[in-house]
């Protein structure tokens, strides 16, 4: 399979469509890690020569980023990435409530592999903290466990909207620097949720959850502000 090395890794080469998920992938993770920042533009020109593929290409993978809400289109401005607003996070984190919130509330009710995913993801992040992992992995990790919750509910269509909404608040944190040097208190807090949860303190573990995305939410809005 042929390789091109760029500035945003290897990229390796194949049949068209895998081609514009592969560009695509390539400037997520340039957004998640920092290397693109908010309002940077996204040319045309510039990503066909930088990445070694065609301008087609490019404008497919630039319009999965639009539909993802990663990137903006702007009529005589083109496309660049996205900046996130203060009132779009609250709008995230109240959504994340509701469904996060009805996720924990039923736990004595859910699945055993349902539960069994919430640990696992949890697994997953408090390893990755501790190998000291990528940001975009532990983004990644972090609101993977978010997700489980609202998976408790055993509904497809609400897992299918956290998943939406993980990827607009991936965004915020891949510009707020500060969240990634917390991440082990992120984990215990975490794992102090899934203790709750197993102690069937149920009513505890939804105060918790709130009072954690509370916190979430205003820290992250601090520091875009900044």
């Amino acid at each position: 399979m042929p390789e091109r090395a760029t500035r945003f890794g290897t990229l390796h080469l194949e049949e068209p469509h895998s081609t514009v998920e592969r560009v695509a992938e390539e400037l997520r993770r340039a957004v998640f890690e920092g290397e693109l920042e908010s309002g940077t533009p996204l040319r045309e020109v510039a990503l066909t020569e930088s990445l070694g593929v065609s301008r087609p290409t490019v404008r497919e993978a630039l319009t999965m980023l639009v539909a993802e809400g990663l990137a903006t289109r702007e009529p005589n401005r083109g496309v660049s990435v996205a900046s996130p607003e203060a009132e779009s996070v609250r709008d995230v984190c109240r959504a994340r409530r509701v469904l996060e919130g009805a996720g924990v509330r039923r736990w004595p009710d859910a699945e055993e592999a349902q539960r069994d995913l919430v640990r696992s993801t949890l697994e997953a992040y408090i390893s990755a903290v501790h190998a000291d992992a990528s940001y975009q992995d532990l983004n990644a990790r972090h609101l993977a466990f978010h997700v489980s919750l609202v998976g408790l509910t055993g509904s497809e269509r609400l897992v299918a909207m956290a998943e939406a909404l993980a990827v607009e608040l991936r965004l915020a944190l891949a510009q707020v620097e500060r969240i990634r040097r917390n991440a082990h208190d992120q984990a215990d807090s975490h794992a102090a949720l899934l203790r709750l949860l197993e102690d069937g303190d149920i009513d505890g573990a939804s105060v918790f959850l709130d009072r954690h995305l509370t916190d979430a939410e205003a820290e992250i809005i601090e520091a875009l502000q900044l």
